[in-house]
């Protein structure tokens, strides 16, 4: 499982991956500032492509990459990939809470206003759907179905930030180093949707707009050495796109923050708060102490 790359076609991915991202991050924002919440999804899921586009257009070679997995003995990567990032959103949820008891909103009020709107909640009880049903049903789809349909999408990023960007950094950089630029470059990919159309935090959380980008690329860094660990691991590509799928699916906690403590959302109870995202920063830790060890040895 490596990659090989010279420095002038990891340039030319770079700076591909980033213009054709901003492009459509630009258009997206356009769209969800103008309330058309439909279409920013599209090309959001549209965007996720652009880095497996980027590294065709730098010619960097797709094998290696462990396409075709070959996972005996190694079975327990898939259980860690799928459900490791919805326990540590638990943990950081509830750390949140502690912090904050009379910011939970059990009742989803915020996602109960929204799906009215959108007629939603019509719809689902037209067809003898309630509420609390609807989250169960989406709450187990996040655990089970919904990360391996996500890993379609985070597949086109996995190829370019793990497949070819991860390998190239830390055979320069080192392990953990590498690991740590690979998710500065990845969190600052997302910068102008954040800052234009809130997204992540929103636009009314403490210190924006300038604290959001900061500490999602602190994020991004966590997740990263998560991600690049289950790579490692494995041997194949899909494990950090199923992983990647999984982060993406169990966003339930984003929707237990009451209306009225929005500005505490760059706190949590999302896992990319500073609050929540404390045990995967420990979790992360302790893989790049084992990465150390590993480098020394």
């Amino acid at each position: 499982m490596k990659t090989v790359i010279s420095k002038k076609q990891f340039t030319v991915y770079i700076i591909a991956a980033f213009v054709l991202g901003w492009i459509i991050e630009f258009i997206a924002s356009a769209f969800a500032n103008r309330g058309d919440a439909a279409t920013f999804r599209v090309i959001m899921s549209g965007l996720m492509f652009m880095p497996l586009i980027s590294v065709l257009i730098a010619g960097i070679p797709l094998k290696g990459m462990g396409f075709i997995p070959h996972l005996k003995g190694k079975t327990g990567y898939i259980f860690f990939s799928l459900w490791m990032p919805a326990l540590l959103s638990v943990i950081g949820g509830a750390l949140f809470f502690i912090f904050f008891p009379n910011a939970y909103d059990g009742e989803f009020t915020g996602l109960q206003s929204l799906m009215e709107e959108a007629g939603a909640l019509e719809e689902m009880e037209a067809q003898g759907i309630t509420f609390d049903k609807y989250m169960i049903i989406g709450t187990v789809s996040s655990l089970t179905i919904v990360p391996f349909f996500n890993m379609i999408f985070a597949l086109g990023e996995e190829i370019g930030w793990r497949g070819a960007m991860s390998p190239y950094l830390k055979e320069k950089l080192g392990v953990t180093r590498g690991r740590i630029v690979g998710g500065t470059i990845w969190g600052c990919w997302h910068w102008p949707v954040m800052i234009l159309a809130g997204y992540e935090y929103g636009k009314e959380y403490l210190g924006a707009p300038v604290l959001g980008p900061v500490v999602f690329c602190i994020s991004t860094v966590l997740m990263g050495i998560l991600l690049d660990y289950v790579y490692e691991k494995t041997g194949t590509i899909w494990m950090p796109a199923l992983m990647h799928g999984a982060i993406n699916a169990f966003t339930i906690f984003a929707y237990m923050l009451k209306p009225e403590y929005a500005d505490k959302a760059i706190l949590g109870p999302a896992h990319i708060g500073i609050i929540s995202m404390i045990p995967t920063l420990i979790l992360a830790v302790v893989i790049s102490i084992k990465a150390g060890r590993s480098d020394k040895a």
